[in-house]
């Protein structure tokens, strides 16, 4: 069924593994069958259910798909976007934690800034052939990644954190190259890398960011071509990345400089969080710094840097399509830098404080939770399906961890942005009783 091409693992992540690597050569060509669970669990001498798994994680990624009795074939094309529709609909009268907004109270007006970008407009139109990033925006952009001791080079503009991702790994990597990803982390980007015919390896996380074991291993056994890391405010856990953590992390991407290294800093501008940067240890990098969260999901805009090639080839391309990013939204975002529109230590304290109650507040129920920036709330779960099904009822709408992991364990992700002061012990006892083990029932 397979011609020369064996599938080999005893695991079903190195099946699944192993079922991508065959596709990324092409030696698993679009619309080629694989075999029936059974017939592959004999001749790797496995339970079914362990090829099962694999499958399954393989249909989650979007390398195959399955179709009743014909069996599961390699799709004919990536897949798009998928875990957002693992979500929870809160019914009227319940509260909803798990939609992942910054809390609106904490986002500037921008009528002024937009005002003040028009009447900029008005007195010069933008027209076709200049520059992609206007030159204030660069100007401030750039001094603002000195400050925080990102090494140096140009600034390019892109529509958001997730479309300089993937500019960055579009712009290097070829279908079928490995990519080591957090794991828990944000589900978009776990759906974009096999959009993109790219292989996902799952790295852990801690409150410190990467594991440097686990790094190095993707690198070194998993062949990973690429790391992608946030800096702080991970989603879903709040990790950040320590000043240690960073110091080995450096460490570990030293020993591979022909790696791609992509940092997320989406938390510029409402966390407090100290960055330690780790991009130019590599050849090739990109910080990518997006103004979502800080002035508003709807301001698509994301300032990024890197190596002068990388920088260059994203441009490059980025003209072959949309051209640019609107000049009137990047003036509008130099307006709100300008003029203080935010107050990045009051947000940041403001989250923080919601945070760390509702942390302390569920440690005094002996649940454990992590949060260490950032807007979100990881709490690590035995049965993630029962524990939403009963805060459900119990009146709290929270995120599936489905949505944000790959082979890490179950948990649910609560965002703090719209709880008050009064909301943090009712929702801790919730979460305590919804996490409570169950009695032990005899069936004689």
């Amino acid at each position: 069924m397979l011609g020369e091409y064996r599938i080999s693992g005893r695991r079903a992540s190195e099946i699944a593994a192993s079922v991508e690597r065959g596709v990324g050569a092409g030696d698993l060509p679009p619309g080629q069958p694989l075999p029936p669970m059974r017939e592959l669990a004999v001749e790797l001498g496995v339970n079914p259910n362990t090829v099962a798994a694999a499958y399954r994680t393989l249909r989650e990624r979007g390398v195959i798909e399955t179709a009743g009795r014909r069996g599961s074939r390699v799709r004919p094309r990536p897949v798009t976007t998928v875990r957002d529709a693992v979500r929870i609909e809160a019914p009227e009268g319940v509260r909803n934690l798990g939609k992942g907004n910054p809390d609106p109270s904490l986002l500037p007006p921008l009528g002024p800034a937009l005002a003040a970008a028009a009447r900029r407009e008005d007195a010069r139109h933008v027209m076709y052939g200049e520059p992609p990033v206007d030159a204030d925006f660069a100007r401030l952009a750039r001094a603002a990644l000195d400050a925080d001791g990102v090494p140096a080079g140009p600034v390019g503009v892109t529509s958001g954190a997730l479309d300089a991702i993937e500019r960055v790994l579009a712009a290097h990597l070829r279908p079928g190259d490995a990519v080591a990803v957090e794991d828990p982390g944000w589900g978009s980007v776990f759906d974009l890398v096999p959009a993109l015919g790219l292989r996902v390896v799952p790295v852990g996380v801690d409150d410190e960011g990467p594991l440097p074991d686990d790094v190095e291993r993707a690198l070194r056994d998993d062949g990973a071509r690429a790391v992608v890391v946030t800096d702080r405010a991970q989603n879903p856990t709040g990790a950040a990345v320590g000043a240690e953590r960073a110091v080995r992390l450096r460490e570990v991407l030293g020993r591979h400089r022909d790696v791609l290294l992509v940092e997320d800093d989406h938390g510029h501008g409402f966390v407090d969080a100290p960055l330690h940067p780790l991009g130019g240890v590599t050849d090739r990098w990109a910080f990518v710094r997006s103004v979502a969260k800080a002035y508003g999901p709807d301001v698509r805009v994301a300032a990024f840097t890197g190596d002068e090639v990388t920088v260059d080839r994203v441009l490059g391309r980025q003209r072959l399509g949309p051209g640019w990013v609107s000049g009137l939204l990047q003036r509008a975002v130099v307006h709100l830098w300008e003029t203080g529109a935010v107050d990045r230590e009051a947000v940041a304290r403001s989250y923080g404080e919601r945070r760390d109650a509702l942390v302390r507040a569920l440690a005094e129920h002996g649940v454990e939770a992590h949060g260490r920036s950032g807007m979100n709330v990881w709490v690590p779960v035995a049965d993630e399906t029962g524990v939403v099904t009963r805060l459900l009822q119990a009146g709290w709408a929270v995120s599936p961890g489905a949505r944000f992991r790959l082979a890490s364990p179950p948990g649910i992700r609560l965002t703090v942005s719209d709880l008050t002061g009064a909301d943090i012990r009712p929702l801790a006892e919730a979460v305590a009783a919804a996490t409570a083990p169950g009695p032990v029932r005899s069936y004689r």
